[in-house]
């Protein structure tokens, strides 16, 4: 049977009081409507209509061609919003999850028991719910004898003895295409907020003799609607022991979950071990066997395997295997280490390509370079890649050594097993073996010291 589904994300947010659309707000990284869609995506959703409406460029961008969308210029309720989806998908036939966009721990797993109970009890709907110790402020589901559900009341509509009920609705629902439709034609917004409700078709439905059904899940988490930042803030701690839990099953040593932030879609290979102060974001992989941190944040990086990245940076950068990578180094956009590479402290790398076991120990600057395999780049040494204007390459080819505090001036090329003298300053390029040196000649006046000493001592008896 065809799988369509609705995401009501139309609503401003007004209580996040943020210039951020409140779907785009991220969990773990992960704006909250890209959580829901991954879910509904994961279970085979043919069609998935977004229903847009403040800031809908905003996540129309973000989204893509992920989804169809729909525009609600008008709040007007949620059965309002749904109705928005007609004209797309109100003649075919199958079942419809809808699910709102601020949902983002409701996971596909829940999601595909709650298609199969709804199949298993030939419903008309079935609705999403959850336990609550306190369901204060929470619809609340009232089933009939034989467990099916017969409405959902409000926590100002309900009885003394309604209220009691502990099993509330979550705002997830999985419906017959055609009767979905067929039921919201009927509602209206006969109420005090002069707004169409989507609960107002499980009364309709009851009402035709449908089956209305309720699967309960076990995860209060999934509950979480995220209305401000609070709830934000839960739903951050919620996803994060949750992916942190993956990670561990799947082989990951985590030393202090509580300071290890992992990302939605970050990827971690066995026997990695995350040490305290951690970060992983974006679409970061690590490979296996490496050990990263302390105080090491890696975002949309790729590692290889058995690397190690202790109290560093790095930002777009490609890491091989075996490299070693630390501490305090700075690795920005464009780097690329070849395997077994070390990358000492202090050591920054922009745009730059280091090809196998090639060093650059400490306190030095390689930009817009292309460094071969084999080479040595001594202390404080750096490559002066812009000149105000424009940005230059460097090229440094196998097997070269570049002696400490040498500053090449780019464009510049270094040839293979080339020399460079510590403290030169390199403008013209040098060929294959040579050795360059680019400084001036020492000379040793005898004795002048304590003539600068005395100068010294003059001027500042004279300034008393």
């Amino acid at each position: 049977m065809k799988r369509l589904a609705i995401v009501l994300a139309a609503g401003k947010g007004k209580r996040m009081k943020s210039k951020l659309y409140k779907v785009l707000h991220p969990v773990c990284g992960k704006p909250m409507v890209g959580h829901v869609l991954d879910s509904i995506q994961r279970i085979g959703c043919e069609r998935s209509v977004v229903i847009v409406g403040h800031g809908a460029e905003a996540v129309k961008g973000y989204l893509g061609d992920r989804a169809e969308y729909a525009l609600q210029s008008e709040q007007l309720g949620t059965g309002h919003a749904v109705r928005q989806a007609e004209p797309m998908i109100g003649n075919e036939e199958g079942i419809t999850i809808v699910i709102c966009g601020d949902t983002p721990l409701v996971t596909p797993e829940t999601l595909e028991q709650l298609i199969a109970h709804h199949q298993s009890e030939g419903a008309a709907v079935s609705i999403l719910t959850a336990s609550m110790d306190d369901p204060t402020g929470y619809g609340r589901i009232i089933r009939g004898e034989d467990g099916g559900v017969t409405k959902i009341v409000e926590q100002k509509d309900g009885t003394p003895e309604e209220l009691l009920t502990k099993e509330i609705n979550t705002g997830t629902y999985c419906f017959d295409n055609k009767l979905l439709f067929d039921a919201l034609s009927k509602i209206d917004n006969n109420n005090a907020q002069g707004e169409y409700y989507l609960t107002d078709c499980i009364r309709i439905l009851h009402a035709d003799g449908k089956r209305v059904a309720a699967y309960e899940t076990l995860d209060l988490a999934e509950s979480i609607g995220v209305n401000d930042r609070v709830a934000l803030s839960e739903a951050e701690g919620f996803m994060h022991e949750r992916l942190a839990k993956k990670h561990m099953l799947n082989g990951v040593t985590i030393i202090d979950k509580a300071s290890t932030y992992i990302g939605a879609d970050v990827e971690i290979g066995s026997d990695t071990i995350l040490y305290p102060g951690t970060m992983l974001k974006g679409n970061t992989v690590i490979g296996e066997d490496c050990i990263i941190g302390p105080n090491t944040e890696i975002d949309n990086s790729v590692v290889g395997n058995g690397t190690t990245i202790r109290q560093s940076i790095a930002a777009e950068a490609k890491v091989g295997n075996a490299v070693n990578v630390g501490p305090f180094a700075y690795l920005r956009p464009g780097t690329e280490l070849a395997d077994e590479v070390k990358v000492g402290d202090f050591v920054e790398l922009k745009n730059a390509k280091i090809g196998h076991g090639s060093k650059v120990p400490h306190l030095s600057y390689v930009g817009d370079a292309e460094v071969g395999a084999g080479v040595n780049i001594g202390c404080g040494a750096i490559t002066a890649n812009y000149d105000g204007y424009n940005k230059f390459k460097t090229i440094i080819e196998d097997d070269v050594f570049i002696g400490s505090n040498s500053n090449l001036i780019a464009p510049v090329r270094i040839g293979k097993g080339a020399y460079v003298v510590a403290g030169s300053t390199i403008t013209g390029d040098v060929k294959e073996n040579d050795l360059a040196i680019a400084r001036a000649r020492q000379e040793n006046k005898a004795g002048y010291a304590d003539k600068i000493r005395a100068k010294a001592k003059a001027i500042k008896e004279q300034n008393k």
